[in-house]
């Protein structure tokens, strides 16, 4: 058996989701030894740690031209697409 022991402050929060949604991430919680308030503690702390990502078309742009991205200005067939 865990016993998790916080030594910060801890809030109380309430949010809303539909209750199949609720059931489901239980079940998926319990499947993984955990609880649903422990795994959306692990959750935020991760959430948290992440740069924030505020403009998506910069960063999305940036990575296509890393990538050498192109745009051939039409929809391209199966056979043109796999060509090399």
């Amino acid at each position: 058996m865990h016993y998790v022991v916080y030594t910060g402050i801890m809030k109380n929060i309430t949010l809303s989701a539909q209750e199949e949604a609720i059931e489901k991430a239980r079940q998926v919680a319990t499947a993984n030894h955990s609880t649903l308030n422990q795994m959306f503690r692990q959750w935020l702390a991760t959430l948290a740690k992440q740069p924030e990502e505020v403009d998506t078309k910069k960063n999305l742009e940036s990575l296509w031209l890393k990538t050498n991205y192109v745009r051939v200005g039409k929809k391209l067939s199966r056979d043109e697409m796999n060509q090399r």
